[in-house]
Order: C-alpha cells, then structure tokens, then sequence
C-alpha cells in the first residue's frame, strides 16, 4: 500500500511558478517510478511527467517539456514537479502517482496508486 499527499497547488499568473510536492508513505519510496498527472475541467486526464525509481530517467509531455522538471528525494520520501512559465492551460488538478511496474509510463492504467490532487489555477 501507498499513500501519497499532493501540495502545493495554488493561484498564480500566466509566467509564473509553482512547485508541486508528493509526499509518500508505505512501501520503500526508491521502488517505484513516479507520475504526475493532470485534469482540466471537462477533460481527460492526461500525463505531465514522470520519473524512474532512481531518478536516472525522466519523460516529459511535449505540452510542459523545458517549462516543468520532475524530481524526487528518495531520503525524504518526496516526488516534485517544478512549473515555470505557467499558462492558463496548464490550468488544472495536479496528481501523483505511483508505478511498480520499473520503468515509468505515460499512460494512467499503469500506475498504482493516486493522491488526492492539488489544484493549479493559473490566471491571464
């Protein structure tokens, strides 16, 4: 079992930043990839970032790819997407979660667990 929390989330303009965390309990945190994922209103969820267990391998989604960086501490349990240059499009619920499978995806039927979610709302 795992537990993941989402924060930092919040209201920000167009151009701005926000780092994202995902603090994770249960199983050892280094045995599992990580995922960040997002959904807007009306929309499908769809993937941000990921990275591996080790944090040697990361994938980004062309939509965020040299605005967002995707990091972990492994000696604190933590996942973290870096947001720069935000845009009102990256409006949306920002979740983590966890793939034991040992390689990271893009596709949300991969991972195993969830957080709760952190809203990003980013103004015009």
């Amino acid at each position: 079992q795992v537990h993941l929390v989402e924060s930092g989330g919040g209201l920000v303009q167009a151009g701005g930043s926000l780092r994202l965390s995902c603090a994770a309990s249960g199983r050892t945190f280094s045995s599992y990839a990580i995922g960040w994922f997002r959904q807007a209103p009306g929309k499908e969820r769809e993937f941000v970032a990921a990275i591996s267990w080790s944090g040697g391998s990361t994938y980004y989604a062309d939509s965020v790819k040299g605005r967002f960086t995707i990091s972990r501490d492994n000696a604190k349990n933590t996942g973290y997407l870096q947001m720069n240059s935000l845009k009102p499009e990256d409006t949306a619920v920002y979740y983590c979660a966890a793939d034991f499978r040992g390689g990271i995806g893009v596709r949300a039927g991969t991972y195993d667990y969830w957080g709760q979610g952190t809203q990003v709302t980013v103004s015009s």
